[in-house]
């Protein structure tokens, strides 16, 4: 009979540890949390000390009785759930149903699933955190009384199934915001002017203009950069200094929660969802054929980038073996924690370096195999030497204007070797770029001068990467709670996700001004990230739960007694707009319906006329659109229309003829021999693709528009579409080594 019990989260925990600790030790999953707060009302008892009443949930009632079996025939229970707030209250709940008398129950913490770290960990237990469980029920107190009592109001005044969120809320405000900032931005004209030169030596190189007159350069219209040209074209262009300098490029350190989730996004095309649960995999164990289940990362929710010697030394060991001591600082880096970190756990990495990304590849899917290769890369590269570069900044005088030109070419790889940091916009340092052997006040020959119009962009809406980061950055929210925050808004149809870029719906900006005109305090960024200072100190054992609770509840409860009262009804009302209707002729107005806003008849229910919002895409009647492509069953033309997976083709004869077809976008499939051609698709999640119409037969899929050119450098059949901050909008060459790019007008 097994002297101890073992009781994790997940059951897949179950068999890699079984495998390390032996027939003593039996170990049991409660398979997440087991109590909760009640779905039926609201569980807090306000009137006395905020005091939350738990319920075994119904699907956990047989594990418990399983668990309490277990526990009774132990000596010594060791409750080990996920070391962070959310696996202590499953600890504390599961240690209340399962107590007895004469029974000792201890908490252990696995950062990661080896035997070093698990008999470690069971040969020191810990007591049950007491500051760790108040921090975590004042977080769900807190988001129970939000969500609990200001979404009935959301049913009332807007539509029924509408939530609210202490967090979610605000995430929602930060996208609404960009989205105001891009509606009310007013781009200005701009010239660049760029000449292309050569000198004694090869190769011909390009050079921007930078500055007129001992100025930045600034040319605002065709007029002026006309008059320029033409006034350059008649200079001599002479090499005014040329700066030779070794530039160092460090590297970053291990992953925390958040900067995985961005990488995730930017290399791999991951949801911060879709990262979270492929790592959880990853820590939880993966079966590596004879030799069973192995953790392969440290646990995958941590602010911090603290490592532990010993990982340190196998890093340094590691590298020295394998790479050389070029490549090995001459003592470990240790990176600074942010000051708002938690710092409870190791950053992410390789539990153990034995394991090498390709020689276990085998054993793991396509998902599994690219994040564990990120998060070995990222590790491994921390511990190694900067990159070196042989950066030069070349000057040239024309009349009074200065051009400028930066070549940057690699000296010494370094950690680079090994990895290099995912960006948003274009590198802006000239790396890689070649420029010939150029001496000071050697004379240049000007190839061509030419001018570019652009116009200044707005600032981009958010990737998923980018939300993360603005969350992280504003101190809303915390690693655990990233990938949750960004399902639920999408879920709710706050915002959807357009060509990987995040969107408001017309019901996320309706209910986010409501909610910042009538509750303030909570949908205040800088309130929000207090509240989570707060819950940290909390768990330090600096705050109070019951007087954290009461600061808050006062104002709050004012608040949500005047949305009660004073939020506009539209639910009922309706929004006035200046349209009539058709068949009364009473004024119409915008009303929520199941799948957005529509419009309606102010005198419903007497006259029940209704119609779609034109460009809305949603609510009554789906806009339809006609086209000249005959139905295939029947010969009338189809019309293009909009639904969930995005747009389609459907015959005008509906309901008659129930045909549709993929909505092409004209541009050949590139896969060879297939005659299909792409069409916008969308995932469940809203993100749009461009897929063969010949799926499932050919499965070729981009994320990047395509646009029916062919590229005028290598003659790919195909361009597409991509768009950064700094260079704008801009028609590229998907085929890999071409390099094509142009911007569009």
């Amino acid at each position: 009979m097994s002297s101890s019990l073992i009781i994790v989260e997940s059951p897949t925990k179950v068999k890699t540890i079984k495998k390390y600790l032996g027939s003593e030790f039996d170990v049991r999953a409660s398979v997440g949390h087991v109590k909760d707060l009640p779905k039926n009302k609201l569980g807090i008892d306000i009137k006395h000390d905020f005091s939350p009443t738990y319920e075994v949930l119904e699907a956990k009632k047989k594990v418990i009785t399983e668990l309490k079996k277990a526990a009774r025939a132990a000596d010594t229970v060791y409750l080990a759930p996920d070391p962070d707030r959310e696996g202590e209250a499953i600890a504390w709940h599961i240690a209340e149903e399962i107590a007895a008398k004469g029974k000792t129950i201890y908490r252990v913490l696995f950062n990661d699933l080896t035997k070093n770290t698990m008999m470690a960990a069971i040969r020191n237990p810990l007591p049950l955190d007491t500051n760790r469980y108040e921090a975590q029920q004042t977080r769900r107190i807190l988001d129970r009384l939000v969500g609990y009592q200001i979404s009935p109001i959301l049913w009332k005044k807007v539509k029924r199934g509408l939530s609210a969120g202490r967090v979610q809320s605000v995430a929602v405000r930060i996208v609404c915001e960009r989205e105001e900032e891009i509606r009310n931005f007013k781009p200005e004209e701009y010239w660049t002017i760029t000449a292309a030169l050569e000198g004694a030596n090869p190769p011909p190189f390009e050079a921007k203009l930078v500055r007129i007159g001992g100025k930045k350069a600034r040319v605002g219209n065709a007029g002026q950069a006309s008059g320029l040209v033409e006034r350059l074209k008649q200079s001599a262009f002479t090499v005014s200094a040329v700066e030779s300098k070794e530039t160092k490029r460090n590297p970053l350190p291990p992953f925390t929660t958040s900067k995985l989730q961005q990488e995730a996004s930017r290399w791999l095309h991951f949801s911060p969802k879709k990262t979270m649960m492929v790592a959880q995999k990853l820590y939880e164990g993966i079966e590596l054929g004879k030799e069973g289940p192995v953790g392969l990362i440290t646990y995958m929710r941590t602010d911090s980038v603290r490592v532990a010697a010993e990982a340190l030394a196998e890093a340094r060991a590691f590298i020295q073996d394998v790479y050389g001591k070029d490549f090995l600082p001459a003592k470990a880096k240790v990176y600074a924690t942010s000051e708002k970190a938690q710092d409870a756990h190791e950053a992410i990495r390789p539990s153990s370096l034995a394991y090498r990304p390709l020689e276990v590849k085998q054993y793991l899917s396509s998902d599994q195999f690219r994040l564990y290769q990120l998060i070995w890369n990222r590790f491994v590269a921390s511990q190694m030497n900067p990159a070196v570069y042989d950066q030069t900044t070349v000057d040239i005088a024309a009349a009074d204007c200065l051009f400028q030109v930066k070549g940057s070419v690699l000296k010494f790889a370094g950690f680079t070797i090994l990895y290099t940091e995912g960006k948003d916009t274009d590198d802006e340092n000239g790396n890689g770029r070649m420029l010939p052997k150029l001496a000071e006040q050697e004379i240049l020959k000007l190839l061509e001068i030419k001018p570019g119009q652009h116009f200044t962009q707005p600032p981009p809406r958010f990737t998923e990467a980018m939300l993360v980061r603005e969350l992280e950055e504003k101190g809303i929210g915390r690693p655990s709670t990233y990938a949750a925050i960004l399902s639920t808004i999408q879920d709710r149809n706050y915002v959807k996700l357009e060509q990987g870029r995040i969107h408001p719906t017309d019901l996320g900006i309706k209910v986010n001004e409501l909610l910042i005109r009538h509750f303030t305090t909570i949908m205040d960024v800088e309130f929000t990230a207090a509240m989570e200072g707060q819950l940290d100190r909390i768990e330090e054992g600096k705050l109070n739960r019951i007087d954290t609770l009461k600061q808050f509840y006062s104002p709050f409860k004012k608040e949500l007694d005047d949305a009660a009262k004073n939020m506009p009804n539209v639910k009922k009302k309706g929004e006035p707009t200046d349209e009539v209707c058709e068949k009364c002729g009473s004024p119409m107005v915008i009303r929520w319906g199941r799948n957005g806003r529509f419009m309606a008849c102010s005198k419903y229910p007497d006259c029940k006329n209704t119609k779609n919002i034109n460009g809305d895409g949603a609510g009554g009647q789906a806009e339809v659109k006609p086209t000249d492509v005959p139905c295939e069953t029947c010969g009338k033309p189809m019309v293009l229309k909009e639904g969930r997976f995005g747009k389609f083709l459907g015959c005008s004869g509906y309901p008659g003829c129930k045909t549709t077809m993929p909505f092409s976008t004209g541009v050949p499939c590139p896969e060879e021999g297939c005659t299909g051609t792409l069409a916008e698709k969308r995932t469940k999640k809203g993100r749009s693709f461009f897929g063969c119409t010949r799926y499932p037969h050919c499965k070729y899929a981009t994320w990047d528009r395509p646009i029916a050119e062919a590229c005028p450098q290598c003659g790919s059949k195909f361009l597409v579409e991509k768009y950064n901050r700094k260079t704008g909008r801009t028609k590229a060459c998907p085929k890999e080594g071409c390099g094509f790019k142009e911007p569009i007008s």
